[in-house]
């Protein structure tokens, strides 16, 4: 079988990031623009416009978007802005990643101020202008097939210094909520002579939302570069962030990398009751992974040490869990990367029932068939088939079942057993 080459990306925020960059990054990188503006309409919202501008910076050609919004002294919390993008229509993939970003931003300023993120009043960012830049940059990524990418890698980010003037006076830069955001994603921060405001909180939020690991650009064929400017023109640099696209090279060998941090923690004194419904809801709260390994603790006594993975994103959610329904006074945390395959899913019809099945590639090589194991079991159970049996049917059917695709019913129908009394004959056997 062959497997479709995936988009990659890596972003070039080594002179700073801000939603305005990201987006004319993105259309000059071939983002359709009518329809970026067409999923903009949608928004119930006052009418915004987006121009496009070829500038230079520094004798480099860019493109430069201006957002023409209103002003508006509405000052929003997450849930306005949330039901915004609830009833503007947007596709899922484009609502969800700014969903996504607006929950980073008001997570960020909550721990900035000391207060619940649903109590955020985004000020500046509230603004339409900031919607818009959210919206336009998720719309762009999903029109170049990006939000699904395999791999979207931010190199280091430029912060800047200096000062700037804000809601809440003269701060120093970079901005508490930016170094908040950048810190909570594992984010790299570059070195930088430019001495004003390089990234703004929206453009850390949608970096941070945007990276599926931090760091140089991936093994890539280029497709387009795509080169955004900022506002400014500074003397010290060209005020700009690129944008490479790509596919995976080859035929080789290739898997999803993703920067995850690890928690640990021994515990000898948490009620064994408690395990199950612990591992299960960790997973609920965002974690990859999470599991317990026997050991011998302190004084000899018996314990567990509890081992999750989670997402950068998720990591300050994770450990307020774990600090809130176990008896643990500290966790350990190291960062790590993972790599996994490349993956589909097919569903397996038994009778009435059907088993989801996960398959994974390598090299465009099936290598791994993977039945749901309470999928199986339900069926097993509601047929009476065997398990082992039925996972083994399952198992050669999701072989067999075309890429990419819901299995059909009529040509995956796993046999199930007749009813008993007719002579243990199967339904599709001749008679």
């Amino acid at each position: 079988m062959t497997v479709e080459k995936k988009r990659l990306m890596w972003v070039d925020a080594g002179n700073g990031a801000a939603g305005d960059m990201l987006l004319a990054a993105l259309f000059d990188a071939g983002a359709d623009r009518e329809v970026v503006v067409a999923t903009l309409s949608g928004l119930p919202v006052e009418r915004v416009g987006l121009s496009l501008q070829e500038v230079r910076r520094h004798g480099f050609r860019a493109v430069h978007v201006r957002v023409d919004a209103p002003e508006t002294p509405t000052h929003r919390r997450l849930a306005d802005v949330l039901g915004i993008l609830d009833a503007g229509g947007l596709p899922e993939p484009v609502r969800e990643f700014a969903a996504a970003a607006f929950l980073r931003l008001a997570e960020a300023e909550g721990r900035v101020h000391g207060i619940p993120a649903a109590e955020v009043h985004f000020h500046e960012v509230g603004a339409l202008d900031a919607i818009t830049d959210v919206v336009a940059c998720a719309a762009a990524l999903h029109d170049l097939d990006l939000l699904g990418a395999v791999s979207r890698v931010v190199g280091p980010v430029a912060v800047g210094s200096g000062t700037v003037s804000g809601a809440h006076g003269r701060l120093t830069l970079p901005a508490p909520a930016v170094l908040e955001l950048l810190t909570s994603a594992g984010a790299p921060i570059a070195g930088h002579p430019g001495r004003l405001e390089m990234c703004t909180p929206t453009g850390a939020a949608l970096l941070c939302t945007l990276a599926t690991d931090w760091g140089p650009p991936p093994g890539l064929t280029p497709l387009a570069v795509g080169v955004g400017a900022g506002s400014a023109d500074p003397a010290t640099h060209p005020n700009v962030l690129r944008v490479l696209i790509g596919e995976e090279c080859g035929a080789a060998d290739t898997w999803m990398t993703a920067a995850l941090h690890r928690l640990d923690t021994t515990i000898d004194d948490l009620d064994p009751r408690v395990w199950p419904d612990l591992l299960t809801g960790l997973r609920a709260v965002g974690a990859s992974d999470a599991w317990c390994t026997p050991a011998l603790t302190h004084k000899g006594r018996p314990g567990h040490v509890l081992s999750v993975l989670v997402p950068a994103e998720r990591l300050d959610v994770v450990c307020r869990f774990v600090f809130e329904e176990t008896t643990t006074l500290g966790v350990r945390i190291s960062a790590l990367t993972r790599r996994s395959l490349p993956r589909d899913q097919v569903v397996v019809p038994v009778g009435e029932y059907e088993v989801r099945v996960k398959r994974g590639y390598l090299g465009g090589r099936m290598v791994t068939v993977q039945p749901e194991y309470d999928d199986a079991l339900e069926a097993a159970r509601g047929k009476g088939i065997p398990l082992a049996v039925l996972l083994d049917d399952v198992r050669a059917l999701g072989r067999e079942a075309a890429s990419c695709a819901t299995a059909d019913g009529s040509r995956l129908q796993v046999p199930v057993p007749s009813e008993p009394g007719t002579g243990g004959e199967r339904d599709d056997e001749p008679r």
